[in-house]
Order: structure tokens, then C-alpha cells, then sequence
């Protein structure tokens, strides 16, 4: 019985043995066959010269795919470009557009002023300065470059008593001309404020400023409620 058995393990492997060497010799046939043709291949628009003549891992659809990388590399090259351009063009109308500022005038319980001139109001505590046209040194803001700004200012005054003369007058001024102003005049209260806020057109170094009127004062600031603040609303793109 044990004879029968391993015959039959020796008559299966021998047949397998041969099915295997058929199948080898039988791919080595398709393909002697293929690289010996002498006629044309027929592959239709295919390049199949590429599969059997040339290096390994090579296939008909070779000229396809490098067309359609070709292609795909030249639609991306053209979009970078696209995307650069875009890019310049938005750098320029704003690639100096972060243009902002707002500062207050310091805490102090007595009077600013009054003065025998019209007086800068220097507004040292700055909160923001973005693009550095606002100089606290001067109370001036002088523009980085050409665009519409707009501007606001705030006049507090408190004299912190009954009947004292609430007497200020405070204006915004462009290059030594008057835009606009606040002010007060009376008795009645013992404190008061006003805020203006404008748009300016400026051209590149033109300076903005507010400036308190001669003969006037500003009291009771204890809570730097006088602020001045601005910012490039847009660019001109020709200056």
C-alpha cells in the first residue's frame, strides 16, 4: 500500500515537472518568435518596436504616457506663471498696504496748554504703528506712500469743577491746512469730548497732524481719552 502511494507522489510530481517545463519553453517560443519578426508590427498607433527591442520594462504605451506627461508638465509650467503674475500683481497693489497707527496722549491729571501758539498735540502712547508713518517724537504722520486715509481724532477735556470755562479747540491738519475740527466753549459742563473722523487723500510724504489752538487747553486726560488714529484705507497705483 505504501508503495502505491508513493508511486502516485512520483507520477504527480513528474507530471507537474512537465507542465512547468511546457509552460516555460511555450513563453520562450511566443517571445523568440516575437523579437525574430521581420515584418511590420502589428500595433496600430502603438509602439511596439519599444516592447520587444528595447530595454526592459518598456511598453507599447511608452509615446502615450510620455506625451501625456509633456503635456501635463507644460500645463503646470503654465499655471506656475499664471500663479507669479497673479502674485506680482497683488504684491503690488499691496505689498505696502499694512498701514495703520493709533496713539493717545499720556495720563495727566493737570492741563495741556494754554499756549500763546497753535500747538502739535504729541500723542506718545502709541498702541500701533504699522508701517512706522506715525512719529510720536513730533505728533506727525507722514505717509509711506500715495493712497486715501482715514483719520480720526478725539478731544477730551474735564476741569473738574463747576463754572470753570470748558475752552478747547482742536483740528486735524494736512501739510499746514486745516481738514477739520473739534471744540467747546462753556460753562455749563465740567467735562466733554468730541470725535471727528475724515478721509484724506495724500500723496507720498504728505503729513497729517492734530494741534490744539492757541489760548486753549485740554484738562483733566486722566484716562487718555485724547487719541489720534489713522490708516491707508487704498492705494493709488499711480502716484
Amino acid at each position: 500500500m505504501k508503495f502505491v502511494a508513493v508511486s502516485a507522489l512520483c507520477l504527480w510530481g513528474l507530471l507537474c515537472l512537465c507542465a512547468s517545463v511546457k509552460a516555460v519553453g511555450t513563453l520562450e517560443l511566443m517571445r523568440d518568435a516575437a523579437v525574430g519578426w521581420t515584418g511590420v508590427l502589428p500595433c496600430g498607433k502603438w509602439d511596439c518596436e519599444c516592447a520587444f527591442n528595447s530595454q526592459r520594462g518598456c511598453c507599447c504605451v511608452a509615446n502615450e504616457m510620455s506625451m501625456l506627461e509633456d503635456h501635463t508638465f507644460m500645463r503646470m509650467v503654465d499655471m506656475w506663471e499664471q500663479l507669479t503674475r497673479l502674485d506680482n500683481d497683488i504684491k503690488e497693489v499691496t505689498g505696502n498696504n499694512k498701514i495703520a497707527f493709533t496713539a493717545a496722549m499720556r495720563s495727566r491729571s493737570d492741563c495741556f496748554g494754554p499756549f500763546t501758539s497753535n500747538v502739535p498735540i504729541r500723542y506718545y502712547a502709541i498702541s500701533l504703528n504699522q508701517g512706522n508713518g506715525y512719529n510720536d517724537a513730533l505728533g506727525t504722520f507722514t505717509a509711506p506712500r500715495a493712497g486715501l486715509y482715514s483719520f480720526s481724532f478725539t478731544a477730551y477735556s474735564n476741569v473738574g469743577l463747576d463754572g470753570e470755562r470748558l475752552y478747547h479747540k482742536v483740528q486735524l491738519i494736512k501739510n499746514n491746512e486745516v481738514v477739520a475740527s473739534v471744540w467747546e466753549d462753556n460753562r455749563e459742563d465740567t467735562e466733554d469730548s468730541a470725535t471727528h473722523s475724515v478721509l484724506v487723500s495724500l500723496r507720498q510724504g504728505d503729513q497729517v497732524y492734530v494741534e490744539l489752538l492757541s489760548g486753549r487747553s485740554l484738562c483733566g486726560n486722566t484716562k487718555e481719552y485724547n487719541r489720534f488714529s489713522g490708516y491707508l484705507v487704498y492705494p493709488f497705483t499711480q502716484e
